[in-house]
């Protein structure tokens, strides 16, 4: 009896030594699978979108260029299978016999790429998504030890990659909980906290920033109502975004021949980019301007103008790169979206009610809860935006606004982008 237990105790000891070891491999990977896509696309999307500045006629080359390439890429090199981003991670974790195959490492990483710098309106953060997901999933067959925790790794290199994208090792771990996992055992604890803290040192050694530098002082009790009134506002644009996303994938599905997807959607983007150049690419170059000095902002008729444009085309181009082929999703347009309304609600409370609000506070709050609302998942958005900003003074407002978001939209539209499918929709 004492024999087997030991044995039984030995073999306990060994598995943990294992998943151990292979979390730190996942962190490691992940983070630095995050770091060189991350710091990739901002430095040739800076490149492209100058270049497009200077002589428009470039907004109508990037987007054709790009959206074909990624197709000729997809077509001769990766199998002629599309990406469906999250969704294929869903697709694995609740299936044995589904994996996610190693080429979607590559495929993510160059065509998430590729979709930024051209213009595509999208982001990276789905491409890493999956590209580490990938990771942790062929970790896991590697040795039947892992076998039983395949969520657990796959989420450990989720984890790792939205550490480093976002400069916030919570919200990685509260993203593979809140939208992949859905349930904490030990094993995911153990392996998402090492691989968190593998990312997390790997760009405190290589001094990564956070992505935006901000200075918020304080917020006010009194601004609460209007806080509210973001966050219903926040929940109304995102089920919009859901929805556009949604219609228009399901339009350019009926479109057979590729090359007139890839013409249509090319289109769209040039046209949106001519009107608004700040739609181009992730669009966080454009708010890192915005972030400046937000609260010396006066709101004019041609700028209001401006914000509604931005704040309306921001879905449909974002939904027209998806469609036509791109790759990405949700998060990157739903700060952006959240930063642009929540900047253009402040302006107007202040010129017509003299409300007296501050500025910034209302574009970082708006920008975590039209995350929370897009993708149901409020305690991601709130330590996301918080690690973006690195700054937490607006916790508890940001705490409020994003449950206020997501239960609205939720009331609204009950699915996201990953979540909907046309059987539960009946």
């Amino acid at each position: 009896m004492n024999t087997t237990a030991k044995i039984k105790k030995n073999y306990q000891f060994i598995k943990i030594k294992k998943l151990v070891i292979v979390s730190i491999l996942i962190g490691f990977l992940s983070a630095f699978l995050g770091i060189v896509l991350k710091n990739a696309t901002e430095y040739y999307e800076s490149i492209f979108f100058h270049r497009a500045t200077i002589n428009s006629v470039f907004f109508v080359v990037f987007p054709i260029f790009g959206l074909s390439i990624i197709f000729f890429l997809r077509e001769y090199l990766f199998k002629k299978k599309e990406n469906k981003g999250i969704k294929e991670i869903f697709e694995s974790v609740n299936s044995k016999s589904k994996n996610l195959p190693s080429y979607k490492i590559p495929s993510h990483f160059i065509n998430g790429l590729l979709t930024v710098v051209s213009g595509g309106s999208t982001g990276i953060e789905v491409s890493t998504v999956v590209a580490t997901a990938t990771i942790g999933a062929v970790a896991q067959r590697k040795q039947n030890v892992f076998r039983q925790y395949k969520t657990e790794l796959i989420c450990a290199g989720i984890s790792a990659g939205i550490t480093v994208l976002f400069s916030s090792p919570i919200a990685g771990i509260l993203f593979s909980f809140e939208v992949i996992s859905k349930k904490i055992t030990r094993a995911f604890i153990l392996s998402n906290v090492i691989s968190v803290t593998v990312a997390y040192a790997l760009c405190y050694i290589l001094h990564e920033e956070p992505l935006f530098a901000v200075d918020v002082t304080t917020w006010h009790l009194k601004a609460a109502p209007y806080f509210i009134l973001l966050g219903v506002l926040a929940a109304i644009h995102s089920v919009y975004l859901t929805r556009a996303v949604l219609f228009f994938k399901a339009q350019f599905y009926k479109i057979k021949e590729a090359h007139f997807k890839i013409i249509l959607g090319s289109l769209i983007l040039s046209l949106s980019f001519i009107l608004f150049p700040q739609l181009y690419g992730e669009g966080y170059h454009t708010m890192k301007i915005l972030f400046l000095n937000p609260n010396a902002t006066t709101l004019t008729f041609s700028l209001a103008l401006t914000f509604i444009g931005i704040i309306l085309l921001k879905p449909i181009v974002t939904s027209a790169t998806l469609a036509s082929g791109g790759d990405g999703g949700v998060f990157a347009p739903s700060l952006f979206i959240g930063a642009f309304l929540g900047l253009f609600l402040a302006l107007l409370l202040n010129r017509y009610l003299d409300a007296n609000v501050i500025p910034l506070n209302f574009m970082i709050i708006g920008m975590a809860a039209v995350l929370s609302s897009s993708i149901h998942a409020p305690f991601t958005a709130i330590f996301l935006v918080c690690g973006l900003t690195n700054d937490y003074t607006l916790f508890l407002p940001i705490l409020v606004v994003c449950l206020i978001s997501k239960y609205t939209a939720k009331m609204i539209y009950p699915f996201t982008v990953y979540t909907y499918s046309p059987t539960l929709a009946k």
